[in-house]
C-alpha cells in the first residue's frame, strides 16, 4: 500500500514531452505565458518534485537495507555526517577497551580448586637461599581450563540386582543418595528454558546437538520440561508485575510477532474465546516490551498478542497504588504506545527523531550536521550526569543549564526552515524536522520533569529477546506457548539486569517453589540471594 505522501502528487502528474518544454520556454521568452502552457510546465515541474523526493527517500530506504545485510559504522555523529567536529568527550584521547583474553575473575560459573604446593607450607625453609622462610602471597598463581560438555548431562546409575535361587526375591542395590526421584532435574529445566528463551535457540536444535552429543532430549520432552515449571514461577512473575506496577519510570514499545492460531482465528472464534470486538478484528499481532525503572532494580516484562504497547501498559497500571503519583512514560512517537486508560507523563524517544536526521544525511549534509552535533553535545551532557552519579534534581540542573540553551536554539532554527520554506516540507529533511516539532514537548520532557530519561534504548534493547526468538524461530504456535515464551523471557532478562545469574535464579525457584508461593516479594532478582 502506498502511504498518502506518495499518492498525492499522482493527481498532478503527466507525461509530457521533451520537446513540448522546450516549445513553452521559447515562448516564455517573448511574453507571459498561456494557461495551458503553465499548466503543462507546472506538471513538468511537480514530476520533477515528485521524482526528487522519491529518489531521496528510496535512497534512504536502501541505506538502511545495506547497513541491515552488511552491517555498518555506529550512528555516532563523527561517523554520520563527514567533518563533523568532535565533541569535548571525543577529542580526548581515551584507552581503548581490552580485549585481549578473560581473567579469572571473569569467570564466575567456574569451579575453584585450591592447589597446595607439594613439599613448601608457611614458615618453611627456603630451598634456595637456606636462610630466609616462605610465607604465603596474598594471591596465588591463577590458572584456567575450559572443557566441552553437552548443554545437558547426563549419568546412567545401575543398580545391581540379586535373585535367591531358592524363593527368587530379587534384590536391588538402593539408589545413591541425593539423585531424586525425577528423571529430568530442575537444572534440566531451567538450562532447557535459558536455551530456547534466554538465547534463542529452537528445540529442534537443542534436539540435534544433544543427539550428535549422545544424550538424547526430544523436543517434545523439552517443551514438557519447560511448560511444567511454569506453576512454580507464576507467583514470581505476578509479583514482578505489581512491583514493576510502582515504578518512577516506565519504557514501553512492540515489535511484530507471529502467532499461527491466532492468525487462523477468525474474528467469530476470537470472540467467542473471550476477546472484546475491537480485539478480535485487528490482525496485527505483536510482542511488547514494558521496562520499569524501580528504586530496588529494573523489572521487564513481555505480552504477546493482539493488544497495543499501550494496552498492555494500561494492565501493568493497573496495579499500581492508588496513591502513588504518575510514572514518567518513555516510548517514540507512535500512537500505539500511548492507546489505554491510564494516567502518565509522557516523554518521547530522543533517539528516535535524531534517527530521522540520520537516514537523510547524505541528502542534506549540513542541515543534518547541525542537528546531529546539537542532539550530540545534549546526550554528551547526560553521560556527564550519569559519570558523576547525579541525583535527579542535579540532573535536571545541569540539563537545564547546558542543554536547555542548546534545545531553544535548535527549535528556532527547525522552525525557521519550515516557516521560511527554506526546506521542501515533503523532503526527507522536512519530514524528520515536522516530526520533531510537533513532540518537541514530549522530547524536551528532561528539561522540565526530574528523572525525565532521553531515549527508550533500554526498552528496545530488551525487545531483541523477542526479535531473536521471531528470528530463529519464526513464530508461535500457540497463544500458550507465546505466554509461556513471555514468562521466561521476562524472568530472564529482567535477571540480566539486575546483575544476577538467570540460570541460577530460574533454578532457585523452581527448587523453593513452596517459599516463593508463600512470600513472592522475598524472590525478585534484586533480592532474592538474601531469601
Amino acid at each position: 500500500m502506498k502511504s498518502r505522501r506518495a499518492e498525492e502528487p499522482f493527481t498532478q502528474l503527466r507525461n509530457v514531452d521533451m520537446g513540448e518544454l522546450q516549445t513553452i520556454l521559447e515562448r516564455a521568452r517573448s511574453g507571459p505565458l498561456e494557461g495551458e502552457d503553465y499548466a503543462t510546465l507546472k506538471s513538468a515541474v511537480d514530476t520533477l518534485g515528485f521524482l526528487t523526493r522519491e529518489l531521496e527517500a528510496k535512497g534512504a530506504s536502501i541505506e538502511r537495507l545495506r547497513k541491515l545485510f552488511f552491517g555498518g559504522s555506529s550512528e555516532k555523529t563523527q561517523n554520520v555526517v563527514p567533518g563533523a567536529s568532535p565533541s569535548g568527550k571525543e577529542k580526548k584521547a581515551a584507552p581503548g577497551k581490552g580485549h585481549g583474553r578473560n581473567g579469572a575473575a571473569a569467570y564466575t560459573g567456574a569451579g575453584h580448586v585450591n592447589v597446595t604446593h607439594p613439599t613448601l607450607n608457611a614458615g618453611t625453609q627456603c630451598p634456595c637461599c637456606v636462610r630466609g622462610k616462605v610465607y604465603p602471597m596474598k594471591e596465588g598463581q591463577k590458572l584456567i581450563r575450559v572443557k566441552g560438555m553437552a548443554p545437558l548431562a547426563a549419568t546412567v546409575f545401575e543398580c545391581d540386582r540379586l535373585r535367591c535361587n531358592g524363593c527368587g526375591e530379587v534384590f536391588t542395590a538402593p539408589a545413591p543418595p541425593g539423585i531424586g526421584e525425577e528423571k529430568y532435574d530442575d537444572s534440566a529445566a531451567a538450562m532447557v528454558a535459558m536455551l530456547r528463551y534466554g538465547a534463542g535457540v529452537p528445540f529442534s536444535r537443542v534436539e540435534r546437538l544433544q543427539g550428535a552429543l549422545g544424550i538424547p532430549l526430544p523436543a517434545s520432552t523439552q517443551w514438557d520440561l519447560v511448560e511444567e515449571k511454569t506453576q512454580a514461577l507464576e507467583p514470581a512473575l505476578d509479583e514482578l508485575m505489581n512491583q514493576a506496577a510502582q515504578g518512577q519510570v516506565v519504557h514501553n514499545d512492540d515489535t511484530s510477532m507471529k502467532v499461527l492460531e491466532l492468525m487462523a482465528q477468525t474474528k467469530e472464534d476470537a470472540v467467542a474465546a473471550g476477546e472484546s470486538e475491537e480485539l478480535a478484528k485487528r490482525t496485527g499481532i505483536r510482542t511488547t516490551g514494558v521496562v520499569s525503572l524501580l528504586h530496588a532494580g529494573k523489572a521487564v516484562l513481555f505480552f504477546t498478542g493482539r493488544k497495543h504497547a499501550g494496552e498492555n501498559l494500561q494492565d501493568v497500571l493497573q496495579r499500581r497504588a492508588e496513591q502513588a503519583p504518575p510514572p514518567i512514560q518513555m516510548c517514540d512517537g507512535l500512537s500505539h504506545n500511548t492507546d489505554g486508560e491510564f494516567e502518565s507523563i509522557l516523554g518521547n524517544c530522543l533517539s528516535h527523531a535524531r534517527r530521522y536526521f540520520v537516514d537523510v544525511v547524505h541528502s542534506f549534509p549540513e542541515e543534518c550536521k547541525y542537528v546531529l552535533e546539537t542532539l550530540r553535545d545534549v546526550f554528551a551532557h547526560d553521560a556527564e550526569t550519569r559519570a558523576q552519579k547525579m541525583s535527579p534534581a542535579q540532573r535536571l540542573a545541569l540539563h537545564q543549564q547546558k542543554s536547555g540553551p542548546l534545545m531553544d536554539a535548535l527549535k528556532t532554527w527547525s522552525k525557521a526552515q519550515i516557516d521560511e520554506r527554506r526546506v521542501e516540507p515533503n523532503s526527507g529533511l522536512g519530514e524528520a524536522l515536522r516530526y520533531m516539532l510537533k513532540r518537541w514537548a514530549e522530547l524536551t520532557l528532561f528539561l522540565r520533569v526530574e528523572g525525565a530519561p532521553l531515549e527508550n534504548n533500554i526498552c528496545e534493547r530488551a525487545l531483541k529477546k523477542a526479535i531473536l526468538h521471531r528470528k530463529n524461530s519464526l513464530f508461535y504456535k500457540t497463544l500458550h506457548g507465546a505466554r509461556v515464551g513471555d514468562m521466561y523471557m521476562s524472568l530472564i532478562h529482567t535477571a540480566e539486569l539486575n546483575g544476577a545469574d538467570p540460570f541460577h535464579y530460574l533454578l532457585t525457584l523452581m527448587r523453593n517453589r513452596e517459599a516463593v508461593q508463600r512470600q513472592p516479594a522475598a524472590w525478585m532478582p534484586w533480592n532474592y540471594p538474601a531469601a
